[in-house]
């Protein structure tokens, strides 16, 4: 696939569709339920404007050098075949120009507008996910995902260090749940798409140990996720909805991996517990945020 070939009928949508936005729609989302919970009141509305700001273009910086890593692969997978770059809708020279340019103003908004250390963080989990992960450990290991996932788990310490200034336990904690919830959403993803990951030589855990492995992995995985979102109740960051909300929902998760665990035949539970997963952390967050925010209204 020549990359630096770019066909007539590139759009803004092609320039949209680099940034991955729905993905990077939930790390927005995580990033401003962190500015919320990092101080008792309402945060600081500059901060929380530019900080959204700032964070959202770095992460869609992040997605767009990603799409420029993957081009090759992406073709040979039919989730990713259809991508701006595999079809010769941009070059790979434009991708990497937009992306470049998304980079650096929001490393500006960042270090001017909301604080350094904001600026400094933000700018190691792109890094991080667009160079550490996708050109290194992506293909290095079958753990890719777990080493990989701390740069996709920052999004609300960056929240909460430009509403603070500071990191503490409780961005550490925020950390935490996407951190453990990473693997058993991607394997999910990656047990489906298992085929896909082999004919590009992708090490994924189902690729290199097998399904019954990685199913086992998923199961584990998840029970620790359950226990970890009690901590946020037991600590006083949040109240009883959020601890009836992470209950039912970290259930439903359970129940998708132990079916998971014990049925081999099901071939469209991979995708939907995957499906499910992403819904599961936005309601989860949701539920911090709505906690949160009563929380202040009966403080007042």
């Amino acid at each position: 696939m020549n990359t630096n070939v770019e066909t007539s009928y590139t759009s803004w949508r092609d320039f949209y569709e680099l940034t991955k936005p729905r993905v990077v729609i939930l790390i927005v989302f995580t990033a401003i339920v962190g500015m919320f919970l990092s101080v008792p009141g309402l945060p600081d509305l500059g901060a929380l404007f530019f900080g959204t700001l700032g964070i959202g273009m770095a992460a869609s910086s992040a997605a767009v050098f990603n799409h420029v890593l993957d081009a090759r692969t992406d073709i040979q997978m039919s989730r990713t075949r259809a991508r701006p770059l595999p079809q010769q809708k941009l070059t790979a020279r434009t991708a990497l120009t937009f992306g470049f340019g998304l980079g650096v103003i929001s490393m500006i908004i960042l270090w001017y507008l909301v604080n350094p250390l904001t600026a400094v963080l933000t700018f190691l989990s792109l890094i991080g996910y667009a160079v550490v992960y996708t050109v290194w450990l992506k293909h290095a290991t079958p753990q890719n995902i777990v080493i990989g996932g701390a740069a996709g788990a920052a999004p609300p310490v960056l929240g909460w260090a430009a509403i603070t200034n500071d990191v503490t336990s409780g961005a550490l904690l925020l950390f935490l749940i996407i951190f453990i919830w990473t693997p058993p959403h991607f394997w999910a993803l990656a047990i489906a798409r298992k085929e896909e990951y082999a004919k590009v030589d992708i090490p994924m855990l189902p690729v290199t140990h097998g399904e019954a492995y990685t199913r086992l992995n998923i199961l584990l995985y998840t029970i620790l996720l359950l226990v970890i979102t009690v901590l946020p109740y037991l600590i006083g960051m949040s109240g009883l909805i959020y601890l009836v909300s992470a209950a039912i929902l970290g259930l439903y998760f359970l129940y998708y991996a132990v079916r998971l665990y014990r049925n081999d035949d099901d071939v469209e539970l991979p995708m939907n517990m995957f499906k499910y997963s992403i819904s599961y952390l936005g309601f989860l967050f949701g539920a911090l945020l709505i906690d949160h925010y009563l929380l202040i209204q009966l403080s007042l």
